[in-house]
């Protein structure tokens, strides 16, 4: 199958690929005799090839990578496929080298057709309700997911909802969904586009990753009745082209460290390239914290925080202990964002063995948490999400990297919802900040009131979905 976008491996007869859709509203997956799907979003940004960047540096192969043995990717509570942990990352010299998602492309995905967005240290999407701010994060979150390793099917429980509803279905019943992005780093620009069938059946039907002008991997799928695709990955070698079957469910570009030798220069050109852009998917955390459920007390635990941020009070209890720096400046920024005078956060341990975080107010009885606004609690859940790092979030490492080198990107679907305006200021006042030594990067949804705010705040990138 070719992708656009890029120049494809050298090929053979045997494998030439199909014709791309005639039709622009058709999506349709790529399969034996039937056309292809095109990946790149056709007019706009993100149909442009990338900028060349620097010198591809030597990726660093283990003899278990060379021979095609490794490690899992590491678990977290969700159940995951088994798939080679990324061997010899690229590990970043400088701050500025930091793999990171610069660049969301929703080709043809739910309500979005040919839509490219730059992603810039803080990024808020805003728009009128249906505008389709919940599915861009949603489609950047998913492409986290792949790159951690996690099957499509638990990535995508409702694929059909997400192909546009003006799909054309082919002869087979046929119908998809293309999603991609652009990861800098020490490789410069890399670019991931991913087309998925969702109907009849989900699976990847053709994965590209370009880098420089020039293809580095391209997959297609070949014979539908197995759950397959054919892949062709740049040697430049004797051989310029090495094939071999991936699995249908799993991001092929996460399977290459184990699966490429790392002997010639294109290979170790693949290798970068692709370790760089699994380091910038894994490297996100998706935040929406939920009140309810961070009231009551909690049993201690390993202190990391929880998507819903239920285990609040755990946390603050790890933090308290281990981070008296981190866990002051929280009660710092908790004073510019809860009622009255705020003096400190402490943590109380109860006699049947749990937690209970209380704010300490000056002059006043400690407040456990419980008791607080849902605004508050929200507030207090991201500013702490702000001011940590993998290791206190429940969140995918990328254990080859010193988390002194790791980037986080927070996604925050309704960044401002239960806040008032004066949480809202400080919130988008602490991610600016916190985002300035390139730790930590913000991709959110908001209102209309705090996206006023932020298009008069330098550093924050603002795209209105409705425009």
């Amino acid at each position: 199958m070719d992708l656009t976008g890029g120049s494809a491996p050298a090929r053979t007869s045997k494998n030439r690929p199909s014709d791309l859709v005639p039709d622009p509203d058709a999506v349709t997956p790529s399969g034996s005799g039937s056309p292809s799907l095109p990946v790149s979003g056709g007019a706009g940004p993100s149909s442009a090839a990338p900028s060349p960047g620097p010198r591809v540096p030597e990726a660093r192969t283990s003899a278990a990578s060379r021979s095609g043995a490794g490690a899992s990717l590491p678990r977290t509570s969700r159940s995951r496929a088994s798939v080679p942990e990324a061997r010899g990352p690229v590990v970043p010299e400088a701050p500025d080298a930091r793999p990171t998602v610069t660049e969301l492309r929703l080709s043809a995905f739910a309500g979005h057709r040919s839509a490219a967005h730059a992603l810039g240290p803080v990024t808020l999407f805003t728009g009128p309700s249906g505008s389709g701010k919940t599915t861009t994060l949603r489609a950047y979150e998913a492409l986290a997911r792949l790159g951690a390793g996690d099957p499509l099917d638990e990535v995508f429980p409702d694929a059909a909802d997400l192909v546009p509803e003006r799909a054309r279905p082919d002869a087979q019943g046929r119908r998809g969904f293309r999603i991609g992005c652009t990861v800098d780093g020490p490789c410069g620009p890399v670019r991931l586009d991913l087309a998925v069938q969702a109907e009849p059946r989900l699976r990847i039907v053709g994965e590209r990753l370009t880098a420089r002008d020039r293809t580095l991997l391209a997959t297609a799928l070949r014979d539908p009745g197995r759950s397959t695709v054919q892949a062709e990955w740049h040697t430049a070698g004797a051989t310029p082209v090495t094939r071999a079957p991936l699995p249908d469910d799993l991001l092929g570009t996460a399977l290459l460290p184990l699966r490429v030798a790392g002997r010639t220069p294109g290979q170790l050109e693949v290798l970068a390239a692709a370790e760089q852009v699994v380091v910038g998917l894994r490297s996100a955390f998706a935040c929406d914290p939920r009140p309810e459920r961070m009231r009551a007390p909690v049993p201690p635990g390993e202190g990391r925080l929880r998507r819903d941020c239920a285990n609040l009070a755990e946390v603050l209890h790890r933090t308290h202990n281990d981070c008296p720096r981190r866990h002051h400046r929280l009660a710092t920024v908790a004073g510019a964002g809860c009622a009255g005078t705020v003096t400190g956060l402490g943590v109380r341990e109860l006699r049947e063995g749990t937690v209970r975080a209380v704010l300490e107010r000056a002059g006043r009885t400690a407040t456990p948490l419980g008791r607080l606004g849902d605004g508050e609690l929200r507030y207090l859940a991201l500013a702490l999400t702000l001011l940590t790092g993998p290791g206190v979030l429940e969140m995918d490492r990328v254990a080859e990297v010193p988390d002194a080198m790791q980037g986080l990107t927070l996604l925050a679907d309704g960044l401002d919802r239960g806040l008032d305006r004066r949480q809202s200021a400080e919130l988008l006042r602490l991610a600016v900040e916190i985002a300035g030594d390139g730790h930590i990067r913000v991709a959110g949804s908001v209102g209309d009131r705090t996206a006023a705010e932020a298009r008069r705040t330098p550093g924050v990138t603002v795209v209105d979905l409705g425009a």
